[in-house]
């Protein structure tokens, strides 16, 4: 995979990429600047529903506690809850609608009731900095979450078969970035179709496009992080970014159905 091509008319425009693809087993396939901290946008929630799975699996936190959307601070943007009529969800119907659609809401409501300080965190430093909010001010992290792709991959491969995590982020629609490549169905690819399953979990915000997940064609799994920043008040790369991590994912699936 020759991610300096791939990356090279976003790079060349002032973008800023970390990179990293790893097999299950450890041998990294490409990386690119893999150890730089950018910000992540929704990436972060990531932290949340580990620590959401790991308060259910020592029988802290029961799935089927009803949380209600009035304990965590309102927000608008990405996420179903806000629209919905039900005020009371199951705390694993809450990470569900994090895992899906990344609702904010619901991460919100989330964090109310597991403590942000509680959060793991990578160990190069990439974090979901606290709750999502509509906006920023003074006293405020400057941005949601930042992390690099070292850390990411390295998350994604930890993470067990079975593991709810797993289960909540198999749901994700967002397939506008590395996951565009393998031709899926945003809202329904929870089995494998063509020899294909992905879990993955996106950021959006201006100037930052993120994709975190595992593929598995035919059996083999793979681990990418796929993270670009680029100046928000400067050229719009949006569309060459979306370009150079459909090609990501490409090469990608090249790679594993060479293995």
């Amino acid at each position: 995979m020759d991610l300096d091509r791939l990356l090279a008319p976003t790079v060349d425009r002032g973008a800023t990429w970390s990179v990293q693809v790893r097999r299950v087993g450890g041998v990294v396939v490409a990386e690119h600047d893999p150890e730089r901290l950018l910000r992540t946008a929704s990436v972060g929630k990531l932290f949340l529903l580990m620590r959401v799975a790991a308060l259910i699996g020592t029988g802290e936190l029961d799935r089927r506690e009803l949380l209600d959307r009035a304990d965590g601070p309102a927000v608008a943007d990405s996420g179903l809850w806000q629209h919905l009529d039900t005020d009371r969800l199951p705390v694993e119907d809450v990470a569900r609608l994090v895992g899906a659609v990344s609702d904010n809401w619901a991460t919100n409501v989330l964090l109310a009731r597991v403590g942000v300080e509680s959060l793991p965190r990578g160990p190069r430093g990439s974090r979901l900095h606290g709750y999502v909010r509509d906006t920023r001010g003074p006293a405020d992290p400057p941005t949601l979450s930042e992390g690099c792709a070292a850390d990411w991959v390295e998350v994604l491969l930890g993470l067990s078969d079975g593991s709810p995590v797993l289960d909540w982020i198999s749901l994700g629609v967002d397939l506008s970035m590395v996951g565009s490549a393998f031709g899926l169905d945003p809202l329904a690819h929870q089995d494998p179709d063509r020899g294909v399953r992905l879990w993955s979990k996106t950021g959006t915000s201006d100037g930052v496009r993120a994709d975190v997940g595992l593929v598995e064609l035919d059996g083999r799994r793979t681990a990418y992080a796929a993270i670009c920043n680029w100046p928000p008040d400067s050229e719009d790369l949006r569309d060459r970014v979306l370009a150079a991590m459909r090609a990501i994912g490409d090469a990608l699936g090249q790679l594993d159905r060479s293995y």
